[in-house]
């Protein structure tokens, strides 16, 4: 191994760059420090100070380094005297014993500079074994040659290495020393965080060529293309990569106090409790630190260097600048960590890799983060760890995985989630879905059906599950149901509504303190008239979900998300894979499926909801050649969207006709229910349309309240006229929508 060393002459001190190696900087856990030092010190001999350098600086000082110089100098004084030579090995009469003692010799004084105390337990054993057999041995010339090997060799480096310290603070507990456990209290290096451990790559190449900057907050993101390659280049500057001198100071003397300060187990359960507490100390300790050092620096850089000290000190770093972006979907750190970028998917871009290589002591730092967030293991044992993560301005759900699953040791996957809740205006400015559509699943959801959302992964089933919460009336009790908590419950709840969450056990890591999937869905059915969300339909529960949606037990809507890239698919799922009967799968009203589509070339990506069919209840064994599958749209490639069919247009569709008979003005009036369908497309397409100018027209809080006022003048226009008056109805909420966006 290469090693790359720093020699302050003046200082005498000796720095060793552990950088881009599998070992981590330090002399007591690891041998090859131990050796690559000591080999230095043989040619340098004036150190009072060694520092192992990686992510942080770990400092040895004067009586540590000493230690060290000691066993350098007696492995020179054992090679000057020629110690281990085959005069002082054997005698004339014995020389055929000479290549066994010279491989023993040579595994002990070879190992000295990586173990000195392993290398000396192995010396005692060999004076024993000598010693043993020189009592025994009856035969002259035999006991001569024995007295020889010890007292010309054996014994000369039995005093060499006693005379270091290393070895004499080590002879009272020879029988402890294993894996290295007796330097571990012998050497106590002082450690100096650089505040970061993340490898920074701060240029992009010299060919990349520049396609697009924005900001997230303070921190830079630039996007490269790179010639030759298909991956784009996500380029992130941090404001910690932009600091000054006096700023770098105070960032390394804070972090390396706090270092010392460790939150307890308690305080990581309590990630935004601890985030304050150590926001406000830092700030604290950053003001004191200034003041003693005589930096002078305004208050509103102090408050963002605490910011950035608290990102790496209770967060998780660089990932929480990367969970910040709104355009970042996926953020995937692979294993071995350190040995390749973390990549990311790019709502513009799609798949980037990034400038930023983490290390293997971040990643121990967010493994531990997860387990003690999450209350689910992950070790050898429990491979697997899938949990939420919410940092501010972020939300993800996170893969974690280790060995034995992975050899390579620790990997994460994060799924990023908006922090704001999808809407459906949303959508329809994205093109997932238009306004059309989007009115007809309003309508669906109003009158109260079951409905799967389907796809593939990363299809934005999730997300447009979010999107389905946010038209339900606000009126309406939710009971929500994760193993994961991926759904924006919490921010729905800020938003009015009357919001139950409930997690059940996760089926892949098997947390048995958690209620099983089954037992929780069946305690939801328990907790009164609510509508049921079901983050994903994938084990046992959907028993318990059909039989409830069999018996009526459901009286709102029942949505859900599920794997499956068609209807038939969902049913094959249902059915074969989660052992729904056939019949009981006609509890299913609608099966929405999206889908990620690509471009021609295959180097972009969109998504797209590709279809909506309706569930119909005639058939006996199999929906397909039954006809009990029946598409409302179908997804037009030529035109990029949902086109109606011929179902849909004559008003033949079950599911519709179901809604209308429990409705007066709608019953038998085909016209009516179309005509209100196109009313709540209308409202959604002039959402879509006004969110060009103001966002906020597309975000949840004023979806809420559109959506009211869309059944409040309903309701007023149903009371005046004596019906459901589209154009009256529309020009109330149009007026309504100027006023708002005045």
């Amino acid at each position: 191994m290469a090693v790359e060393y720093e020699y302050d002459e003046a200082a005498q001190k000796l720095r060793v760059n552990c950088l881009g190696t599998i070992y981590g900087p330090s002399i007591e856990d690891y041998d090859v420090w131990m050796a690559a030092v000591i080999d230095k010190l043989i040619e340098l001999k004036r150190v009072v100070k060694v520092v192992l350098a990686e992510r942080r600086e770990y400092e040895y000082d004067f009586d540590e380094v000493r230690l060290l110089l000691e066993i350098a100098n007696g492995l020179e004084l054992i090679n000057r005297e020629k110690i281990v030579s085959l005069k002082n090995i054997v005698t004339a009469d014995c020389e055929s014993e000479a290549p066994e003692r010279y491989k023993i010799l040579q595994t002990i004084t070879g190992g000295i500079k990586y173990d000195p105390i392993e290398a000396y337990k192995s010396l005692l054993r060999e004076i024993r074994h000598v010693k043993v057999k020189l009592e025994r041995e009856t035969d002259e010339a035999r006991r001569k040659c024995l007295a020889h090997y010890l007292a010309s060799s054996l014994v000369p480096l039995q005093t060499i290495l006693e005379r270091c310290n290393l070895i004499q603070l080590a002879k009272g507990s020879l029988s402890e020393h294993k894996n290295r456990s007796l330097y571990r209290r012998i050497f106590h290096p002082s450690v100096r965080p650089n505040f970061m451990y993340t490898k920074y790559i701060a240029t992009p190449p010299v060919n990349a060529e520049f396609l697009e900057r924005y900001t997230i907050g303070d921190t830079h993101v630039e996007i490269f293309k790179i010639p030759g390659k298909v991956r784009r280049l996500y380029h992130i500057i941090p404001p910690e990569f932009r600091l000054t001198e006096d700023e770098y100071t105070l960032l390394d003397a804070g972090r390396r106090y706090l270092g010392r300060h460790e939150p307890r187990d308690i305080e990581i359960e309590e990630p935004e409790k601890m985030r304050e507490n150590l926001y406000r100390i830092g700030l604290d300790l950053l003001r004191d630190i200034a003041r003693t050092n005589k930096i002078y620096i305004s208050e509103d850089t102090l408050r963002r260097l605490a910011d950035i000290l608290t990102r790496y000190t209770a967060g998780i770093g660089i990932l929480e600048l990367l969970l910040q972006d709104d355009n970042v979907q996926d953020i995937m750190v692979n294993s071995p960590i350190g040995m390749s970028p973390i990549y990311l998917f790019h709502g513009n871009h799609y798949e980037c890799e990034t400038n930023i290589v983490p290390s293997m002591e971040d990643a121990e730092v967010w493994a531990t983060r997860l387990r003690l967030r999450s209350g689910r293991p992950l070790d050898e044992a429990n491979p697997v760890l899938d949990t939420e993560l919410n940092v501010p301005g972020g939300r993800a759900r996170v893969a974690a995985i280790t060995r034995t699953l992975s050899p390579d040791g620790l990997a994460f996957a994060f799924r990023r989630h908006r922090e704001k809740p999808w809407t459906f205006p949303l959508f329809i400015r994205n093109n997932m879905i238009d306004a059309f559509s989007a009115g007809l699943l309003w309508f669906i959801i109003d009158g109260a059906r079951t409905m799967l959302i389907a796809g593939t992964r990363s299809s934005g089933k999730t997300s447009f599950l979010s999107a389905c919460m946010v038209q339900i009336m606000p009126k309406i009790r939710i009971v929500s149901l994760e193993d994961t908590l991926e759904l924006p419950i919490e921010q729905i709840r800020q938003l009015g509504y009357n919001v139950e969450r409930l997690k059940a056990r996760s089926v892949i890591t098997h947390v048995e303190t958690e209620l099983a999937a089954e037992e929780a869905l069946r305690t939801a059915l328990r907790l009164g008239d609510s509508s049921l969300i079901v983050g994903e339909v994938r084990s046992k529960e959907a028993l318990a979900l059909y039989e409830a949606m069999r018996i009526g037990a459901l009286a709102n809507v029942v949505a859900g998300t599920i794997h499956g890239e068609s209807a038939y698919g969902v049913f094959d799922r249902v059915v074969n894979d989660l052992g729904v009967p056939p019949t009981s799968f006609k509890a299913t009203d609608i099966i929405l499926v999206c889908n990620m589509l690509r471009s021609p070339d295959y180097l972009r990506s969109f998504r797209r909801v590709v279809e909506i069919t309706e569930v119909r209840k005639h058939w006996k064994n199999d929906p397909t050649e039954e006809g009990g599958f029946v598409n409302l749209l179908e997804y037009s490639a030529l035109q990029d969207a949902l086109r109606p069919t011929q179902t849909l247009l004559v008003g033949e569709s079950q599911v519709l006709n179901s809604i209308a008979s429990r409705v007066r003005e709608w019953k038998g009036r085909w016209d009516a229910v179309w005509e209100n369908i196109n009313l709540r497309a209308s409202v959604l397409q002039a959402l879509a349309h006004y969110g060009a100018a103001s966002p906020d027209t597309l975000e949840a809080p004023f979806v809420i309240e559109s959506n009211s006022y869309f059944h409040l003048f309903s309701s007023e226009v149903k009371e005046e006229v004596g019906a459901l008056d589209s154009k009256l109805i529309m020009e109330r909420w149009s007026n309504w929508l100027k006023n708002k966006n005045r």
